[in-house]
């Protein structure tokens, strides 16, 4: 990267030794790729977009934005509810707003499975770490961003 990148990653730690796997993996892609990041907690995917959006607003605010992109990381298991289905639809849904009306630069971690099992296998480093593709996503975001003269998330 020739300019320095510094992402904002938001964690639901709902189940949090999935969430860990997927900020573990995430890491480490921002790690290689020399970016700058800050952690955030929210309480579950369903605030994931609202917490962007603030700090999108705080940039706006000032002037300039803290952040050069984000990564939404959680997971979402089917229960016996349809709460599932809201969860899921809606948090992909507020995030893909952001990309569109505020040209944000996301990587999208957050897992929508039907069982433990499921998310343990997208979640592990050593496996599908869906974690460090978001940030590889959001990264490749960014870089497009610079290619058309846009500089900040």
């Amino acid at each position: 990267m020739v300019k320095s990148t510094h992402i904002m990653i938001v964690e639901a730690p709902y189940y949090a030794h999935i969430a860990e796997e997927l900020a573990r993996g995430a890491i480490a892609a921002l790690d290689a790729a020399g970016a700058s990041y800050e952690r955030f907690t929210v309480p579950g995917a369903f605030e994931i977009p609202g917490a962007i959006r603030i700090a999108l607003a705080a940039g706006e605010n000032f002037g300039k934005r803290r952040f050069d992109g984000f990564v939404a990381l959680g997971c979402v298991i089917r229960g016996e509810t349809t709460h599932y289905d809201y969860v899921c639809g809606e948090s992909a849904r507020g995030l893909q707003d952001l990309v569109l009306r505020h040209g944000a630069a996301i990587g999208f971690g957050i897992l929508t499975v039907e069982n433990e099992a499921q998310a343990l296998a997208r979640s592990a480093v050593d496996r599908k770490n869906k974690g460090g593709e978001a940030a590889l996503a959001c990264l490749a975001m960014i870089e497009l961003r610079r290619q058309f003269g846009l500089e900040s998330a």
